[in-house]
């Protein structure tokens, strides 16, 4: 078993997660795993980065796949013991005038960005290693989102109590309300992508608070952050940030020092605390 730190960042054979990858090889002191559904772009992607001088290492992960999921888990447990750094980017987004039935879209994005992140969380976590850092990637489209939901929802997102089953029966009923078009009448705001980040914010706190409960004395961080508004195939041309910086508020997450106690179950953007 190898002495050597690691870190995995999921979805990072291009846009931001292939900046991260880029940014923890320069600055990371240890193994950096570039992951991808699709071994062929994620190889290719790996090549990219060894002709800019660096040297990340593949491991196909599909975080819609559990068996994919278990296999990096069996694969980090064996070769590293653990883990020490984790950056759940992967995601995907509907384009504004997809033609995709709502209810379609809701389900494949609730999948992907909120179930597949936390099938990923249930998997990896536990093999955090002391001073470790999670770096859950969300948006500020979570933000707007929550101010869109009725404020019987807003008080549930914003507990300090929701429990990890009660968010998965709340995103459950989501996909089940556009299913039936109710969604709206339901206190929902009418984005999928925001509602699944949402998800992914509110399962951040979750996590971070079993965290202190469960792991206080192993000083391990987790957060959620928004990369801002970034060039990449998602978010198209017109944005205003490079992937390059887009990744520097989840490196830098992704980089605290063991020293530091905080930010830790926090929502983060341009490196700055933002209110949930």
């Amino acid at each position: 078993m190898s002495s050597v730190q690691v870190a995995v960042v999921t979805g990072s054979n291009k846009g931001i997660g292939l900046a991260i990858v880029r940014a923890l090889c320069k600055q990371f002191p240890g193994d950096v795993y570039l992951t991808s559904r699709d071994p062929g772009r994620g190889q290719a992607a790996v090549a990219q980065l060894q002709q800019e001088g660096l040297q990340p290492l593949f491991h196909q992960l599909d975080v819609d796949d559990l068996q994919s999921i278990r296999a990096l888990r069996d694969f980090l447990k064996e070769k590293y013991g653990g883990l020490n750094v984790l950056v759940n980017n992967a995601g995907i987004a509907f384009k504004v005038h997809d033609t995709t039935p709502f209810a379609v879209q809701a389900e494949v994005t609730l999948k992907t960005n909120f179930f597949g992140t936390r099938n990923v969380c249930t998997e990896l976590l536990p093999l955090m290693k002391p001073y470790g850092r999670v770096v859950n990637v969300s948006s500020m489209v979570s933000s707007s989102a929550l101010r869109g939901c009725s404020q019987e929802l807003q008080q549930k997102f914003r507990s300090d109590t929701i429990t990890e089953e009660e968010l998965v029966q709340l995103m459950t009923k989501f996909v089940e309300d556009t299913k039936k078009s109710v969604h709206e009448k339901e206190g929902w705001p009418n984005t999928a992508y925001g509602v699944s980040k949402i998800g992914v914010t509110v399962l951040s706190r979750i996590q971070a608070r079993l965290l202190n409960e469960e792991r206080k004395g192993d000083h391990i961080l987790l957060n959620a952050c928004c990369p801002g508004w970034v060039r990449t195939d998602m978010a198209g041309p017109k944005a205003t940030k490079s992937p390059d910086e887009g990744a520097e508020t989840p490196v830098y997450l992704a980089l605290l020092p063991s020293n530091a106690d905080a930010p830790h179950g926090q929502f983060v953007s341009d490196k700055t605390v933002r209110p949930w």
